[in-house]
């Protein structure tokens, strides 16, 4: 039997009420709050976020959008929507959801007048793999270490007007010498973006102090800051060693190890 849902819009109104969909058992953690007051700034500058409420019973997916100016991801895509993060958790997977939420988004931009739609995929993890966006009319421009792939629908009615604004969503190339900036010891560039990064954040400052390792944690406060200085395309978390990149996911104990590994035996 098909589950019938609806497709919820979160914003300034009612966000204290319907909550961002990620989190939502622990509101009173600082990872919650600082996403939080992160919205209420990007609801501003034309973010939408879209939910998917099955009938009599949960959120099962959600997809995050904002015109790519403003994005938070270390891209250029002035003129384009950009999608920050699909996501489809538990039972919720292979109902359509993630199809239903990208025409969503993409109803949005067309109404915008906006050239398309962008979004970063990763074949790795923390970003949603490229597969979805080919089976709905994307394709990829560009990619950037170690996994990210640029994906892009481009409108073939997009106007031939000012509105058309900018150039190809594109990516940087110069991730060494971002990643250079940073300098010796272990650096972590973080953002208030997800809920999930404070936790990940202290417990790599955690595990870096049990082993002797100079740590430090920069902060990028605005979209124009991650595009133009993250190491990592993903843009709002990231972990530099002696001005080499390590990752750019949340990681356990056992996984920093590893790259730390890796890296002593000149992986």
């Amino acid at each position: 039997m098909k589950v019938k849902f609806e497709i919820k819009s979160v914003n300034a109104g009612n966000l204290d009420e319907s909550g961002f969909f990620c989190y939502m058992s622990k509101r009173k953690e600082p990872g919650y709050k600082q996403k939080r007051d992160w919205l209420e700034s990007r609801f501003e500058e034309g973010m939408k976020i879209k939910v998917i409420h099955e009938t009599g019973g949960r959120d099962t997916a959600f997809i995050e959008y904002i015109p790519g100016e403003f994005a938070w991801r270390a891209v250029k895509a002035k003129g384009y929507m950009f999608i920050h993060c699909l996501w489809v958790v538990g039972k919720g997977k292979g109902k359509g959801y993630g199809k239903a939420l990208i025409d969503e988004c993409i109803k949005d931009t067309h109404a915008q007048k906006l050239k398309g739609v962008a979004m970063l995929t990763s074949s790795l993890t923390w970003l949603v793999g490229k597969e979805i966006f080919e089976r709905n009319g994307f394709t990829e421009v560009a990619s950037a270490p170690p996994s990210f792939q640029l994906m892009v629908n481009r409108f073939e009615s997009a106007p031939s007007t000012a509105l058309r604004t900018g150039s190809e969503p594109t990516l940087p190339s110069d991730w060494d010498a971002r990643a250079k900036a940073f300098g010796r010891g272990l650096t972590i560039i973080r953002t208030p973006q997800c809920p999930y990064i404070e936790n990940g954040t202290n417990a790599i400052l955690t595990f870096a102090e049990s082993r002797g390792i100079e740590s430090k944690v920069v902060e990028l406060k605005t979209a124009k800051e991650v595009q133009e200085r993250s190491p990592f395309a993903y843009g709002v978390f990231g972990t530099v060693l002696d001005s080499k990149p390590l990752a750019y996911q949340y990681l356990l104990e056992k996984d920093f190890d590893k790259l730390l590994q890796e890296r002593n035996n000149g992986g």
